[in-house]
């Protein structure tokens, strides 16, 4: 990768010179766009809502991307968005500061669902699905005001992974945060290009760069949330035999339907015998 200022974008401009570094980013941008590539992201010509958190997910994401159109390799706009919603304290003049100096379109949308969130989860009950679902309806909305195709989250390998075992454990079911996804009303695709990305790797990123990180004090403040746990429970997983995190998360692209339980997926009563292999 070149790192002359007038060859990359301006995210990049004060990006670490070691080679660890390098690798580091080259690895990131590599697994991004083969996971763009794999599950059929690029459409000519669209544009992208870029969901930008404040976290070291989002930044990544939004650097990785920009450094993909810098290179030629995802022709689509970029159009990266913050929505403010309400909470306390919240550094609302970190982002916009932050995406002008860089040179990045945006929009700013302000939304106060915090209140509504306090206001409607019940004591003791975590505020996560229905903010969640508040922000989601609202990034719905801008993605259509800006005339964008797609709404694309900073997700990345482990979110899949926790988003896995949490409906294992707690919702029994088999499924997961899909890479690729069309919305209910059919008229938008949800992205996450990070599948592939470790959360470690996105932490280091952040880090190098030295991103101004926002944390989310809404959800953080909680303490027993689901995904908190699970994410222990895989950090132990991952001590006692590192690289359990990357073999488990291949077994989500590799599914035996004749090897699982579910009729709908696979037609077990329609199987039989063939008499002609006996004797």
């Amino acid at each position: 990768m070149l790192d002359h200022s007038d060859e990359i974008h301006p995210l990049f401009h004060s990006a670490p010179q070691s080679t660890s570094f390098r690798k580091l980013r080259k690895r990131i941008v590599r697994q991004t766009r083969e996971a763009i590539e794999q599950y059929g992201m690029i459409e000519e010509g669209a544009k992208w809502l870029v969901c930008l958190s404040g976290g070291k997910d989002s930044y990544t994401l939004l650097a990785v991307l920009h450094e993909l159109k810098w290179r030629g390799l995802l022709p689509v706009e970029l159009l990266a968005c913050n929505l403010d919603q309400g909470q306390p304290g919240f550094p609302a003049t970190v982002l916009p500061q932050f995406l002008d100096e860089m040179g990045v379109p945006n929009r700013i949308e302000y939304q106060d669902t915090f209140s509504i969130v306090m206001d409607k989860t019940p004591t003791g009950r975590t505020f996560c699905a229905l903010c969640s679902r508040l922000r989601r309806g609202n990034l719905y909305r801008i993605a259509r005001e800006e005339g964008c195709s797609a709404v694309v989250l900073g997700h990345h390998r482990d979110d899949m992974l926790e988003t896995f075992f949490m409906n294992l454990f707690h919702g029994g079911r088999l499924a997961t945060m899909p890479p690729k996804l069309l919305n209910d009303e059919g008229d938008l695709f949800v992205y996450r290009p990070l599948a592939h990305v470790a959360e470690e790797d996105c932490e280091k990123f952040a880090s190098a760069m030295e991103y101004p990180i926002i944390p989310c004090d809404l959800c953080g403040s909680q303490d027993g949330l689901q995904r908190q746990q699970v994410k222990a429970i895989l950090d132990g997983w991952e001590r006692n035999q590192p690289g359990r995190r990357q073999v488990m998360f291949r077994a989500l692209a590799n599914v035996r339907p004749s090897h699982m339980l579910d009729p709908k997926l696979f037609d077990f009563a329609a199987l039989s015998r063939d008499p002609e292999n006996f004797s």
